[in-house]
């Protein structure tokens, strides 16, 4: 998500601190490739001439602190008035006391209205809504069926009727929610390939007949200005009460979030993060422009640790590292709660500071990485998985056989797991201050690159051993290692 317009406004920020001094000079100079970088993201002409004129004279007369580096002065104004942009937030509908609260759903086709739909009631249910889903789209022949097929796998009634009057459709749906007493009706509009007369006077007459209590307009954040054009069009027929951006996870440009605000003077409810029903957010605009500037997301990576971490199982993991246990099944649990909570690369993408990291997280299948990884734990014996130090030669040629990799990478990945559970020990004795610090040390060691390798903190004697010492040692080494093959060989008679 806004991958182009991290890369380019980072790139502008760097302009800043290559010149190490801020004056009217250099700052115009790095802000017109500020107003470029938000040009190519399909932000409105009109809004970015507003927007960077707002920047420009706040930036011109910034006191310097001597503290703070000139890019990061640059960075907190062009943070606050991205938020200011796209600002007040207002993610709340407003419910009617008595009788149903009826909202309307409207956008062109392929905006994913019939989607969102669903999304939007399974969102309101979880808040102790009664929605019922109403199949107002006449037009295209499969939206009937995809509404019903959604309204199954929340369990939310939907109402459709064989009419060929959208209006009808609609104000029996008034009726229906009566006699079921649900209190929130959601309807699923027509929409066109592009704004026409037909289009307006359809939802015009739904609106005049059954004068739904929210207008709210679907826009795909594929389109960039064409949904941000769609959205003036239908608030000037409609007055729009809100916006819902969908598909906002595939897109990297990013000019519809920032421009549908400013262009339409509507407040953007909510955004589609993925197809999948429960992938609705309410808008936040300070954390969509901390994903722009690279600050990462930590409220959403929490959010999404929460939904999906049992919190027995939490504590349950939380007194075997203390206790200094920590196996591969262990690290396989890890990576199941991990892939619940979404795409490896949307994760990485939420953590601070991650885009400048040196390596090139483009270049990462962190998806495929994780993937590869669980698939060699999955090859293992539950014994091999507890304790990894079984895995001699030929148990890697089955394991690197069964996962389909190299043996090498059996071996690697042993190695790794040594230096990780070693680490995991020590983080489990730190206070929260100092995980903090070793994760930052972490970070700028490279440790977050799937293919980095992860050494083994060493542990101190306390003194250096003399030579006849480490003779000592080497010996009561080899007589362990005598006895330990006795044993076997014993155990085998």
């Amino acid at each position: 998500m806004f991958d182009d317009l991290q890369k380019r406004l980072t790139s502008a920020f760097g302009q800043f601190r290559a010149r190490g001094l801020l004056t009217e000079a250099n700052i115009k100079d790095g802000l017109r490739e500020v107003r470029t970088a938000l040009l190519e993201a399909d932000v409105n002409l009109q809004v970015v001439k507003e927007f960077m004129e707002k920047v420009g004279e706040r930036a011109v007369g910034q006191q310097l602190i001597k503290s703070v580096r000139p890019e990061q002065q640059i960075v907190k104004i062009v943070h606050d008035e991205l938020i200011e942009l796209m600002g007040p937030i207002d993610p709340t509908i407003r419910f009617e006391k008595t009788g149903p609260t009826v909202i309307m759903l409207c956008g062109l086709q392929g905006a994913g209205k019939t989607t969102t739909c669903g999304k939007l009631a399974r969102l309101l249910a979880s808040q102790g809504r009664k929605p019922l889903l109403v199949a107002a789209d006449l037009q295209r022949p499969a939206a009937i069926e995809q509404l019903k097929v959604i309204g199954q796998q929340l369990q939310i009634p939907v109402f459709s009727a064989p009419e060929s009057n959208p209006v009808k459709v609609c104000q029996d749906a008034l009726a229906e929610a009566n006699r079921q007493a649900r209190d929130t009706i959601i309807l699923d509009t027509a929409g066109r390939l592009h704004v026409d007369d037909e289009l307006m006077a359809e939802l015009k007459q739904i609106e005049k007949k059954v004068k739904p209590h929210q207008v709210l307009f679907v826009c795909d954040a594929l389109t960039g200005q064409d949904a941000v054009a769609s959205a003036g069009s239908f608030n000037e027929a409609l007055e729009l009460d809100g916006v819902i951006i969908t598909k906002l996870d595939g897109d990297a440009r990013g000019g519809a979030a920032l421009s549908v605000r400013k262009v339409t003077g509507v407040p953007v409810k909510f955004v589609g993060m993925g197809e999948k029903l429960d992938k609705l957010q309410p808008f936040d605009p300070e954390r969509l422009v901390g994903q722009m500037l690279g600050m990462g997301d930590i409220v959403g990576l929490v959010e999404a640790a929460q939904s999906v971490v049992d919190q027995e199982e939490a504590q349950r993991q939380q007194e075997k590292l203390a206790k200094g246990k920590f196996d591969l099944n262990d690290f396989r649990q890890q990576i199941t709660q991990m892939k619940k909570m979404g795409s490896v690369r949307d994760l990485m993408g939420k953590i601070p500071g991650l885009n400048q990291m040196p390596v090139n997280l483009d270049e990462i299948d962190a998806d495929g990485e994780v993937q590869r990884i669980q698939g060699i734990i999955d090859s293992m014996t539950p014994e091999e998985r507890r304790n990894p130090n079984l895995i001699d030669i030929s148990r890697r040629r089955r394991i690197s056989a069964g996962a389909g990799v190299d043996p090498s990478d059996i071996s690697a990945l042993v190695k790794q797991f040594d230096a990780m559970a070693a680490l995991v020990k020590q983080m489990s004795q730190m206070t929260m201050l100092d995980k903090i610090r070793a994760m930052s040390g972490l970070g700028r060691a490279g440790a977050f690159n799937p293919g980095a390798r992860l050494m083994a903190p060493k542990q101190g004697t306390g003194k250096r051993l003399t030579p006849k010492e480490r003779e000592k040692q080497r010996k009561l080494r080899e007589k362990e290692e005598r006895k330990k093959r006795r044993d076997e060989r014993g155990k085998e008679g």
